[in-house]
């Protein structure tokens, strides 16, 4: 039986796998931040000023790597911490065990 035909699934090297946003401190200038942020996401100012203030927070989730990097980017100009990292698979830890 070919591989096409064995009925498993399997990921490609070409598949861009999602990611996710992390905004991890929003740094000494919340006010730059906050704008960031509703300008990547679209949310609104109140939104916006919400979000920043509960960091350590995911603000984004199932982007491409240069989608979520770009993010991250417009984050970092801005003063704050953030990083960009590949989602865990459904059903995958996301905390570590003890």
């Amino acid at each position: 039986m070919a591989d096409d035909e064995s009925g498993e699934s399997s990921t490609l090297l070409c598949d861009d796998p999602p990611h996710e946003v992390v905004l991890v401190d929003f740094g000494p200038r919340e006010k730059d931040v906050i704008l960031a942020l509703r300008k990547v996401t679209g949310l609104s100012l109140r939104h916006s000023r919400d979000l920043t203030r509960q960091a350590p927070v995911t603000v984004l989730q199932g982007l491409s790597a240069y989608r979520a990097q770009s993010a991250v980017s417009v984050f970092q100009a801005a003063g704050a911490v953030a990083e960009w990292r590949q989602e865990p698979e459904p059903g995958e830890r996301t905390t570590p065990s003890p």
